[in-house]
């Protein structure tokens, strides 16, 4: 399953929209992503979803898109 991870790099910080960034990360759950997030990234995690295809395609089309995977330990 694809999830949409928006974030703030800086977690010491007031998160402000205009700097909230995505990412795409292939996972079994939600609950890996969230416990690769805190062990790997210094980031202030806002929101995990997962896609749906529909959403996924349109992502893929609008925004820099770039699959990171916990399946295959690619993080």
């Amino acid at each position: 399953m694809i999830f949409k991870v928006t974030y703030q790099e800086k977690a010491n910080e007031a998160p402000v929209r205009e700097k909230t960034q995505a990412l795409y990360i292939e996972s079994d759950s939600i609950i890996d992503v969230r416990q690769q997030l805190r062990e790997n990234t210094p980031y202030l995690v806002e929101h995990i979803q997962a896609l749906d295809e529909a959403h996924l395609a349109y992502e893929q089309k609008a925004q820099i898109f770039i699959l990171r995977s916990l399946i295959n330990n690619e993080f």
